[in-house]
């Protein structure tokens, strides 16, 4: 599988209370910049693992995007996660073969605050229980920064495990077969390597999400370091999305 976790995206409405709320709570908090498109701006949470969270939120309205839509009509919240592909192209290529839908490559980019252009290009399957793919142009260091900014005083690590609401669960398990070239067993939770894990939720415990955010992330998993606080963080800071910790 030439396929990783990249990172999990989190739309807010207010980008600069939402950095306070997580430095807050423990987390080195990165500015990230502003998109090419001007419609959206970022921060980053980068993890030891080399996943991080993307802390994004909009300049003006943008309907055309499921991210806004899904922001405007039921608030700040998880939107979306990303994997890290080997070849952009043979990689969408492969699961197109595989039988499913995507749109791209297209290329987009960042400003970040210090000059620096980063490059990407990213494809993305017709249904949001998938996540899209996002593939360097520049180097992936200078979009995932290393180093210190990676250390974290609340001990976090890296993403254990991603939870998403699906509308059925073996459907979307055939997709994540398709997508990633593995067996998924409806479940039982998907390997993504690196110690990480997606675990598809049926409507009979998503209900709610479901009809407020439509299919996608619902939850996020962090590891900590040995001796670090465990359990979810309050989510009064996490502005409502749900974040636990393991060891």
């Amino acid at each position: 599988m030439s396929l990783s976790l990249d990172h999990v995206v989190i739309a807010v409405r207010d980008l600069e209370r939402t950095v306070a709320d997580y430095q807050a709570l423990g987390f080195t908090v990165l500015p990230g910049g502003e998109h090419t498109h001007g419609a959206s701006h970022n921060a980053l949470i980068v993890f030891a693992d080399g996943a991080y969270i993307e802390l994004i939120a909009f300049r003006r309205p943008n309907p055309e995007f499921r991210w806004w839509r899904v922001l405007s009509e039921a608030g700040d919240g998880l939107v979306d996660f990303v994997l890290l592909p080997g070849d952009i192209a043979a990689d969408v290529a492969a699961a197109r073969a595989r039988g499913l839908e995507f749109e791209g490559p297209t290329d987009g980019g960042r400003l970040r605050p210090d000059g620096q252009r980063l490059e990407w290009r990213t494809a993305r399957a017709a249904t949001s229980d998938l996540p899209f793919f996002c593939g360097d142009v520049t180097p992936r260091h200078l979009r995932v920064p290393e180093g210190d900014v990676r250390r974290h005083a609340n001990g976090a690590l890296g993403v254990a495990g991603i939870e998403i609401a699906v509308e059925n669960t073996g459907v979307s398990a055939w997709r994540y077969a398709a997508l990633l070239g593995i067996a998924a067993v409806p479940g039982a939770p998907i390997d993504l390597g690196n110690g990480q894990s997606v675990s598809l939720l049926g409507p009979d415990r998503t209900k709610a999400a479901l009809a407020a955010r439509g299919e996608g992330p619902v939850s996020l998993m962090l590891r900590v370091a040995p001796g670090s606080a465990v359990g979810d963080l309050d989510p009064v800071r996490t502005q409502g999305v749900r974040i636990g910790r393991v060891t």
